[in-house]
């Protein structure tokens, strides 16, 4: 009989975070695969989790998937496991999910705690249609593509980078609305909002410190400022109406080509 592979998600922070269900896929699996080892000990230390630890990480994923692979064939139950968060999302997992599915083997989604999700939450900006961008990337024209968006962008970012990115972001749109999250379920957790230009002069004088997510909100629609327009006249009717904001402006944003974000923040500024 074929076994399976169970993606778990671990916290991000704080250990008590984990959930039931995790916990107990991470009891009842035959192997655990796991970014660091040493990293993954720790939270089944703390919760009296016995398990046989194996490591799978961007530098072997292809070898240790086809072992992997080969052990589910054989019956065994294989947890996935990253240093923190959902695996896949900008951590190892992808490489041994599709092996799974080529090969004909269940592959099980556990719910669990996820920075970029919490991130968004946190940051107070429209949560309806968003993307996640992984890391920012260096390159000038390449982050200046990313930041034309019409959709709120999450992304990480190394502390030190912080101030350099949100310049160029500033010099873009000064007052595109951002949130940069730090130590997410932390002790020194912080979320701080404002715009593109007040952020960049914040950080450049003092750069965050610890692991870093910034939320930003969708470029305006090629037609500007969006404020006193038609187009967020309509959305207001429509709410009037009975209809819920962000439908509203969804709706509105396909008829006109006006950004749905750019709708739903002046509706609600």
């Amino acid at each position: 009989m074929s076994g399976r592979l169970i993606i778990c998600p671990t916290p991000i922070g704080n250990l008590e975070d984990v959930t039931l269900r995790v916990l107990a896929a991470l009891r009842d699996a035959d192997v655990v695969a796991c970014e660091d080892t040493r990293r993954t000990r720790i939270l089944l230390d703390r919760y009296g989790v016995r398990g046989r630890l194996v490591s799978y990480h961007e530098h072997n994923e292809s070898q240790r998937a086809r072992e992997l692979v080969s052990l589910m064939r054989s019956g065994s139950v294989v947890a996935l496991v990253s240093d923190a968060g959902t695996p896949l999302v900008s951590d190892p997992g992808f490489v041994l999910v599709q092996a799974c599915v080529a090969a004909g083997l269940e592959v099980e989604v556990l719910p669990g705690p996820s920075a970029a999700v919490s991130a968004l939450v946190a940051s107070a900006l429209p949560a309806d249609r968003w993307r996640f961008a992984g890391f920012l990337p260096r390159r000038r024209g390449d982050l200046e593509g990313v930041f034309r968006s019409s959709e709120t962008v999450v992304a990480f970012e190394s502390p030190r980078r912080v101030a350099a990115s949100l310049a160029v972001l500033a010099a873009l749109d000064p007052d595109r609305p951002v949130a940069v999250v730090r130590e997410l379920t932390k002790v020194h957790e912080e979320v701080v909002r404002g715009s593109a230009a007040s952020l960049a002069e914040r950080f450049a004088a003092a750069a965050p410190r610890g692991e870093v997510a910034v939320v930003i909100g969708g470029a305006p629609g090629d037609g500007g400022a969006v404020d006193s327009g038609p187009a967020v006249e309509a959305v207001r009717r429509l709410v009037e109406a009975g209809a819920r904001p962000r439908a509203a402006a969804s709706v509105v944003s396909e008829l006109t080509g006006v950004a749905a974000n750019a709708l739903y923040r002046a509706l609600t500024s």
